[in-house]
């Protein structure tokens, strides 16, 4: 089992950057396909980024291509996104994901109902 804890949400002008960190339990977190996910008052949780067990294969969303990136540091047991050239439509609560995958595969997963273990979510607010 994996425990999720997310870090570095805040609040910043637009056109500045964050970057959000999630920290996992568990000896097998390199083993995890990792994902962000968001969620914005009366929206349903949308996805922003994932990345394979070894951070080869990434994947972000339309909305967020170009200027959020993620990766990971499976020595440190954490997952990264770099957030760059915020808009206030990025304002939203953040969670990160993990599903097992093995050493061996390439997948990642840009649907919520893939992920078994969610973080409790931090908040980004991006004010104009």
């Amino acid at each position: 089992q994996v425990q999720l804890v997310e870090s570095g949400g805040g609040l910043v002008q637009a056109g500045g950057s964050l970057r959000l960190s999630c920290a996992a339990s568990g000896r097998t977190f390199s083993s995890y396909a990792m994902g962000w996910f968001r969620q914005a008052p009366g929206k349903e949780r949308e996805f922003v980024a994932a990345i394979n067990w070894s951070g080869g294969v990434t994947s972000c969303s339309d909305s967020v291509k170009g200027r959020f990136t993620i990766s990971r540091d499976n020595a440190k047991n954490t997952v990264y996104l770099q957030m760059n050239s915020l808009k206030p439509e990025d304002t939203a609560a953040y969670y990160c994901a993990a599903v097992q995958t093995g050493y061996s595969s390439y997948s990642l997963f840009t649907r919520a109902s893939r992920y078994d273990y969610w973080g409790q979510g931090t908040q980004v607010t991006v004010s104009s």
